[in-house]
């Protein structure tokens, strides 16, 4: 399994960065790669991705939620297996490090390659960047989830 790190500041307040992050059917707009994500529900969302000419589908659920500190998650099901956790940290009133932590497993012959020349953390990198431009050009969140989500299994709290 690999190690993805990357951090990146914003200039928009922590629960502008945040409201933006839990809004995960935007994803497509600074992802490369992300064709949609479908929110099934508060904890779980289907991903479609098409990276390099290969087409995946997978599930992720949420299993820690904290409003503007954490996202954690995991896959479900699909042909991808990552985990990983988005944190938020206010730099002052109008500025938040954003940095997100992935552990992904590459499958197939092409994924190993491209993980062991460094695409994925390029595409990473990228990805953070692309948020950046996003949050920063709007100014505002297009929406935002406050819930808390436990880990363990316990449901929503709002």
């Amino acid at each position: 399994m690999s190690k993805v790190k990357e951090a990146v500041d914003v200039d928009v307040p922590l629960h502008t960065a945040y409201n933006q992050w839990t809004q995960f059917e935007q994803f497509p707009n600074f992802m490369e790669g992300v064709e949609e994500v479908i929110q099934l529900d508060d904890r779980h969302n289907h991903w479609t991705t098409k990276i390099g000419g290969v087409r995946r589908e997978f599930d992720t659920e949420i299993v820690d939620q904290l409003p503007d500190e954490r996202i954690t998650w995991r896959t479900t099901s699909g042909d991808t297996d990552q985990k990983g956790t988005v944190r938020f940290e206010p730099l002052d009133e109008t500025h938040t490090r954003v940095e997100l932590v992935m552990d992904i497993e590459p499958r197939g012959a092409a994924e190993k390659v491209a993980d062991v020349i460094g695409t994925i953390d390029r595409r990473v990198k990228g990805d953070m960047k692309r948020f950046k431009q996003f949050i920063e050009e709007r100014g505002a969140e297009s929406g935002s989830w406050r819930g808390r989500i436990r880990p363990g299994g316990a449901g929503p709290a709002v």
